[in-house]
């Protein structure tokens, strides 16, 4: 679906968008991350756009290239993601949040200001954990109808049923789910397959292109906004 299809679903709307990996440092060399490519979130971002939408897109380290229209912000590390999200929302408060970047859980306690070597004494790696950003806006939403809120659930097996606890913990309005063990549905993929989950009840979306999924999450998030003061 293009623009001509969903026309301005979305026209006079801003719509921020997370997308891709985080990644936290271990040296000047080395640092942990995850396998996502952020292919998800910039076709979301690009339908949005397309829909008539002001978007806002937080990205981690990707080889994309942003969509045309798109307002793009480039960070490495979770806190650094959770500062530019806070910033937007500062700034120009956002009709809703499509939080589908893969944001690291942990970062190491201590950087390294030096490449560590296999010579150097027995290393020990301590974690901390990072901020979640998606938890931390809906508690802040509280009992608000905005901005409306978007998660998403990459899991290794039994995706609605993680679904659904994310929904009720984060206290978010929609959570797409995904296996990213099945074929065509991991990270890096162009397909996915994925349950829309919401308070109401799951929907299925079968296997297609991800930019089929943001088309569908566009349709979902105007018949949402219309009800939302």
């Amino acid at each position: 679906m293009r623009r001509d299809a969903h026309g301005s679903a979305l026209s006079g709307r801003h719509v921020l968008v997370t997308a891709g990996p985080t990644r936290e440092p271990l040296d000047p060399a080395r640092f942990l991350s995850n396998a996502s490519t952020g292919k998800a979130g910039f076709a979301i971002a690009a339908a949005c756009v397309e829909a008539g939408a002001r978007v806002t897109l937080v990205h981690g380290p990707v080889s994309l290239t942003p969509p045309l229209g798109v307002d793009t912000v480039g960070v490495t590390t979770a806190l650094e993601m959770q500062a530019a999200v806070a910033a937007c929302l500062q700034s120009a408060p956002p009709d809703a949040v499509v939080m589908s970047a893969a944001v690291a859980d942990f970062r190491p306690a201590e950087v390294s200001t030096h490449k560590v070597k296999k010579a150097d004494a027995a290393h020990t790696l301590t974690l901390v954990r990072n901020p979640d950003i998606l938890a931390g806006l809906g508690a802040a939403r509280g009992d608000a109808a905005r901005p409306i809120l978007v998660g998403f659930a990459a899991e290794s097996g039994h995706p609605v049923e993680y679904a659904r606890d994310k929904l009720r913990s984060k206290r978010v309005d929609l959570v797409v789910a995904n296996d990213i063990t099945a074929e065509g549905a991991g990270f890096g993929s162009d397909t996915n397959h994925v349950w829309f989950v919401e308070a109401s009840g799951v929907t299925e979306l079968s296997m297609r292109s991800k930019r089929a999924v943001a088309d569908a999450l566009v349709e979902w998030l105007a018949r949402r906004l219309e009800g939302a003061p």
